[in-house]
């Protein structure tokens, strides 16, 4: 009670703090045009970024909006409030509050899920295709190909997709954006931004990253 007491204090208080050090809170419950996808992101601290990159997402989520209404764009793991250069594992480089990964847009059926990723969190649910890696690397590239079973079969909502990708290649503030390139290939990404994170991180065929 003591430790939970205390990482809730802590958690509340870092909301008020980050700011003057230069970190924003990304909203985790919000009717805005993008939030958190899960609170466990927000439960563990893991929704900051800078001013900058705040407000890159959000003219993301607005243009992402008025061109498909009823469109809302899910954050998935950002910073830690304070402390440039402590990692936010398992991402390398998830450290300064510049970087940020967003989830995919899917459809089934019916049509477009808006607010709907195939896995609870976002992440590990693989858009399988060809890579250029090898099987026998040493790389934190993992399938989990145990986990990919238990996934609903939605597919990837092209229109909103291969948008986002425009959108993002063209802003000026973005540096770059991390995706397979076999989804680079058929989103028909080809701004030199987007581009493959190597064969020694882990795979980007479940989410979007982009830092400034």
């Amino acid at each position: 009670m003591v430790f939970v007491s205390a990482y809730l204090a802590l958690s509340v208080g870092a909301l008020a703090i980050a700011p003057v050090l230069g970190r924003e809170p990304i909203p985790c419950v919000s009717e805005s045009t993008f939030k958190m996808k899960s609170i466990l992101f927000c439960a563990l601290n893991r929704q900051y970024v800078t001013p900058e990159l705040k407000a890159v997402l959000l003219d993301f989520s607005i243009n992402m909006e008025q061109q498909f209404p009823d469109t809302t764009t899910l954050v998935l793991d950002a910073n830690f409030p304070f402390i440039s250069g402590f990692p936010l594992l398992p991402h390398l480089s998830h450290n300064d509050g510049r970087k940020v990964d967003l989830a995919f847009f899917y459809k089934d059926d019916s049509g477009f899920l808006n607010g709907i990723t195939r896995s609870p969190i976002g992440y590990f649910a693989f858009e399988n295709g060809p890579t250029e890696c090898a099987e026998n690397m040493i790389t934190l590239r993992w399938d989990l190909a145990w986990l990919q079973m238990l996934w609903p079969d939605y597919d990837l909502e092209p229109r909103r997709m291969a948008h986002a990708l425009q959108l993002l290649g063209e802003d000026e503030r973005v540096g770059k954006v991390f995706i397979e390139p076999h989804l680079k290939s058929r989103l028909l990404a080809h701004n030199p931004k987007i581009r493959f994170q190597g064969c020694r991180a882990a795979r980007h065929d479940d989410h979007i990253h982009l830092q400034l």
